[in-house]
């Protein structure tokens, strides 16, 4: 299974409606972060797991759902979490 389809399979704990994830690790060629084998990706995630949170809340979420891939799998994560009223 891809780095992709482990993150996907996490989030599904949140019963995202929407989510696109886009893996942007050739944009980072050369990096640090890349070189040690940690993806970056940015992530587009509407949930009504989100709703009364806060940016930080709604970040931990997803960072929890996530949990060891944080670590090992990915570098880098840029996080753009809704709720299906703010989508």
């Amino acid at each position: 299974m891809s780095v992709m389809d482990r993150i996907r399979e996490k989030l599904a704990v949140l019963a995202p409606l929407q989510l696109d994830l886009i893996d942007d690790s050739h944009l980072h060629a050369g990096h640090a972060g890349a070189r040690s084998g940690g993806g970056h990706y940015r992530l587009a995630i509407v949930s009504a797991a989100f709703s009364g949170k806060n940016t930080v809340a709604r970040h931990r979420l997803v960072y929890d759902a996530l949990g060891d891939m944080m670590r090992k799998d990915i570098h880098a994560l840029a996080i753009q979490a809704r709720t299906p009223d703010e989508h």
